[in-house]
């Protein structure tokens, strides 16, 4: 059974959690403090496969790790949990530098767009880590069931590790998703990212949170 760490108490970080646990993974929940109350009240709900932390012990503690932290804090995050406890494990960044400093919808922070992006940062923050942005085109809800989107979504990743990829994909088959697009190394983080502002606008026009893209070929 592989151990994984989940960095972040938000609706994404708790989702993603619970559906692991689910699946049969031992997860810990890491944020700034030991007592968070969210990951408290997480873990209460989740069972004995289920434990909270600080960020560096989920860090420590996952094979895998899920960056669900938001997008402002995500480096900061990373920096408290140690970076060199990142070295040789698989990251799957789930992040987006979006910008809400002006309401609904948000931009893309502009450190982040066209030329770089917050997967390419996580990476060369953790050198020793192997970073794969996935996920993080479509809800928590959707994320972890891909049918929930009421068809058959496309999913893709972006990395500079094909190994590593291809254990994530695995994880991905595993939370429903059947169409996956191997997008390259993390620089094509940079599409992926910039994909949020149209879900965003999409989620609005329609109000309809379980939205999700299709790649018709």
């Amino acid at each position: 059974m592989k151990k994984i760490g989940v960095l972040g108490t938000g609706a994404v970080g708790r989702t993603i959690g619970k559906r692991l646990i689910e699946l049969g993974y031992e997860v810990k929940m890491g944020s700034r403090t030991s007592t968070n109350e969210k990951a408290v009240e997480w873990v209460n709900s989740n069972g004995e496969n289920a434990s909270a932390g600080t960020f560096e012990d989920a860090a420590q503690f996952g094979e895998i790790i899920f960056n669900c932290t938001k997008g402002e804090i995500t480096l900061e995050a990373l920096k408290m949990a140690g970076t060199g406890n990142f070295d040789g494990k698989t990251v799957i960044d789930i992040s987006n530098g979006l910008d809400f400093s002006q309401g609904f919808p948000p931009f893309l922070t502009p450190q982040y767009a066209n030329t770089n992006s917050l997967g390419e940062e996580v990476q060369k923050l953790l050198p020793g880590a192997n970073v794969v942005k996935s996920l993080k085109i479509v809800n928590c809800e959707v994320m972890v069931n891909a049918a929930k989107s009421g068809g058959d979504p496309t999913m893709f990743v972006a990395g500079n590790n094909d190994g590593v990829k291809q254990e994530v994909i695995s994880i991905l088959n595993q939370f429903g998703w059947n169409d996956i697009i191997d997008l390259g190394d993390i620089t094509n983080a940079r599409g992926m990212e910039m994909m949020l502002p149209i879900w965003t606008r999409i989620y609005g026009a329609t109000k309809n949170g379980h939205i999700a893209f299709k790649i018709v070929r």
